[in-house]
């Protein structure tokens, strides 16, 4: 099953839908509690930046028995260097953003850490597409 949720620039309005729409699904699914709370974890993160860094784009969840696969796609300006990105704390976020409570460089470094497979595909010019799995056994 495949389902997909828009993500629209700076809409902080809806920041979090594509997150809290795919836990209440993977929660009716019955999947474990721990593992839908790192899908959303991993997911809002990822919304986030998509949102704030992205110029938008799309959450993509592909869900079967075994694996969970959330790609969120942005058509942002690209990442330059990847490794300095995954550093915690290291933001591109403005003062408007940081002043709303995000920006904190956390965002990839956490989608990381709750995935089972995590990587990232980027090019600078065209936008970034991130790809975490999850293993649901």
């Amino acid at each position: 099953m495949e389902k997909r949720y828009t993500v629209e620039v700076d809409d902080f309005e809806r920041a979090g839908a594509a997150s809290i729409s795919l836990k209440e699904l993977l929660q009716k699914l019955g999947l474990a509690p721990e593992t839908v709370r790192r899908i959303a974890i991993g997911t809002y993160e990822g919304e986030i930046n998509c949102l704030i860094h992205g110029g938008g784009g799309v959450v993509i969840a592909d869900i079967t028995p075994h694996v969970i696969t959330v790609r969120i796609e942005d058509h942002g300006p690209g990442i330059p260097d990847v490794e300095k990105a995954m550093q915690e704390g290291w933001s591109t976020a403005s003062e408007e953003i940081r002043a709303k409570g995000f920006g904190a460089g956390m965002g990839l470094p956490n989608m990381k850490k709750v995935s089972d497979t995590f990587r990232i595909e980027t090019e600078v010019g065209k936008g970034t597409t991130v790809i975490m799995g999850f293993s649901c056994v």
